[in-house]
């Protein structure tokens, strides 16, 4: 079972390259995200980081990241 859940991820993974290629192009025309969306971005990976360790200080990184 193990081999098809290998098999499955590369699969995956190769079709999200080949999206990522044929929509290259189009992303260039999009704007650039504000600072706030960064620090909000920023703030919600740090939540899942530390999430693991001290649940409190995880869950309050994702609820003001979300909160930006």
């Amino acid at each position: 079972m193990e081999p098809l859940y290998i098999g499955i991820s590369i699969a995956a993974l190769i079709s999200i390259v080949v999206l990522l290629c044929i929509l290259r192009e189009k992303w260039k025309q999009l704007r650039k995200p504000s600072n706030l969306a960064m620090l909000g971005m920023t703030l919600v990976v740090l939540g899942i980081i530390f999430g693991n360790g001290d649940r409190l200080i995880g869950y309050s990184f994702i609820g003001v990241g979300d909160w930006y």
